[in-house]
């Protein structure tokens, strides 16, 4: 057997030399291991925030490609000197289907190529790349037939970049998928896509839709293969997923629902964002959840990549910086019900209710889902009154997954202390600590788990980045000092894994000309994607885990500051 010995360490903003002077032997114990590593310690965590889903991770290049957004023409301008208001209509089949009821009716009489067109801006622009094959796709219904419709790329000097064109041949009421493939000529990062309407007719659309090829695992419509890559690089334990405040909801009608993120792409339905005008610096009244990254992505992700899907659903609760809204505690039956259907969704036979519909997307073997989170960013007795409620339900069902509960927001204050004492009292299987704070309180805290107690609750780090005072709504958006706090306190995670069993930095992704929040993990734009400093520690860490931590000492003290310098060391059996 080769064992791997890895040493980590991060020092505060002082020369080389200046340490060399003043620190004293770092001992190492190689053949005394003092705890063992979760596969699951270091992972990553994904929201929909800062563009990260649309218009960003899931590829899909047309915004408002069914006219669901608040204004149904939202993404998209008549072009053409014979198109007029008129010739466009919104119709809505709401009582036909609910969850994507309206769809664009177009008219146009003797109209030539150039002539009459709608054109969208897709998110921020569309990035194209020359020689990429794009796949064009939308759904139909015409009487009669006999309308072509042109597609047209063009960058932002107006120069066309990629041409299609198609001719939709069935006829009849009911809706059809037609598509077609073109190859772009250059290369534009803000292209914008054109359908011009040539013939005579009526045609009705939605789903209007444009994916570049080279997605991930060349799945059609799927992801962008170079964000996922760079988690894939990283090679987390987890991805915790949907969120965040997304999983609550400005109001418990805009929380995430799983079940209405799976199943056929068209019949997923949108909602708002609810980042959408949180923040008065970034307000992104175009930003809202198509949901073509649902749930059964998800856990396809989370297989792709080796890491354990780690599904954080509501508990009855909205955002407590919002509404406030909460569930009565005798109505929580769905909310419970939600939860245990998707383990069933997960890990259920195919004989299963929801299991088959497992199957019926593409994945009859299960996603062995081991862990959930039982709310979010939840606090207050309202929060453990109905944590309870979910413990008891979700152990007498399924007792072999492992539940997180929150702690709130603040880990200094006294709604931290109050939650954390009764999470334990109630035997929590594992307690979520989120902090936003200093560079010095990381510093300062890297020896916070020092004394936590050994055998009870375990911890996990699930949200945490170091902000400079006034970052996260500046333009100075990662910087190296926080990046190195950070790896500081990571060396107190990893010397405490005995009590720390999972971390994960946020927020993940965030569009370079769409963000909300700052500083973020990783940057994207329509062509490219950045890692920051704050990400080469993390994979730093993650792509070096080892297996058991080892004694690191000097002096016989911990260190945690010692001369400025912060360690942890691990042994890779």
């Amino acid at each position: 057997m080769i064992n791997k010995y890895i040493l980590a360490l991060a020092t505060s903003l002082l020369t080389i030399s200046s340490i060399a002077q003043t620190a004293g032997d770092i001992v190492v114990k190689t053949d005394a291991p003092i705890a063992d590593i979760q596969p699951t310690m270091w992972g990553v965590f994904f929201e929909d925030i800062n563009f990260g889903a649309d218009g960003g991770i899931y590829a899909e290049m047309v915004k408002n490609r069914s006219f669901e957004f608040a204004k149904p023409l939202a993404g998209w301008q008549i072009t053409g000197k014979k198109m007029y208001m008129g010739d466009l209509l919104i119709n809505n089949r709401k009582q036909i289907n609910a969850a994507n009821p309206r769809f664009l009716r177009v008219n146009v009489n003797n109209a030539q190529k150039g002539e009459a067109g709608i054109t969208n801006e897709g998110f921020r622009g569309m990035g194209i790349k020359n020689g990429m094959e794009y796949e064009f796709s939308m759904m139909y219904s015409q009487l009669p037939k006999g309308m072509i419709i042109h597609l047209e790329l063009r960058d932002e000097s107006n120069k066309v970049v990629g041409t299609g064109s198609m001719k939709p041949s069935i006829t009849g009421t009911g809706w059809h998928k037609e598509s077609v493939k073109f190859t772009a000529t250059a290369t534009a990062p803000k292209a914008k896509l054109t359908l011009w309407f040539e013939g005579n007719g009526q045609i009705d659309l939605d789903m209007i839709s444009l994916f570049p090829k080279d997605t991930w695992k060349g799945r059609p419509q799927g992801m962008r293969a170079d964000m996922i890559q760079m988690l894939a690089d990283m090679k987390p334990g987890f991805i915790r997923f949907p969120g965040g405040c997304i999983v609550e909801g400005i109001d418990l009608e805009n929380r995430y629902q799983w079940k209405k993120t799976i199943g056929p792409i068209e019949d997923r339905q949108l909602i708002m964002n609810r980042w959408n005008t949180e923040f008065p610096h970034q307000n992104a009244p175009d930003y809202f959840q198509t949901f073509g990254l649902g749930f059964f992505e998800y856990f396809q992700l989370s297989e792709d990549i080796g890491a354990e899907p780690l599904p954080i659903l509501n508990c009855g609760m909205a955002c407590q910086f919002n509404t406030a809204e909460v569930v009565p505690l005798d109505q929580l039956d769905p909310y419970i019900q939600d939860a245990i259907d998707l383990i069933e969704f997960a890990n259920g036979d195919v004989n299963t209710a929801w299991g088959k519909k497992r199957a019926e997307m593409g994945h009859p073997k299960p996603f062995n889902l081991k862990f959930m989170g039982v709310g979010n960013e939840n606090w207050g007795p309202q929060y453990i009154e109905r944590a309870k409620i979910f413990q008891a339900a979700l152990k007498a069902k399924h007792p072999e997954i492992k539940l997180i509960f929150s702690s709130g927001t603040d880990p200094d204050s006294e709604g931290f202390r109050y939650l954390d004492k009764s999470l334990r009292t109630m035997k929590a299987d594992v307690i979520d600590e989120h902090y936003y704070r200093s560079p010095e309180w990381f510093l300062t805290n890297a020896s916070r788990y020092d004394n936590y107690d050994r055998n009870g609750s375990k911890v996990f780090a699930g949200e945490y980045a170091a902000h400079i005072p006034g970052n996260a709504t500046g333009s100075n958006k990662n910087v190296w000092g926080a990046a190195l706090a950070e790896a500081a306190f990571m060396t107190g995670l990893e010397r405490n894994a005995a009590v720390v069993n999972m971390a994960s930095y946020a927020p993940l992704f965030a569009n370079t000309d769409a963000w909300q929040w700052a500083p973020d993990l990783i940057w994207v734009d329509n062509l490219k994607v950045y890692g920051t400093p704050n990400y080469f520690v993390q994979k730093l860490f993650s792509t070096n885990k080892g297996t058991q931590v080892l004694s690191c000492l000097t002096d016989n003290k911990v260190i945690a500051g010692v001369d400025s310098i912060y360690a942890s060391s691990v042994r890779d059996d």
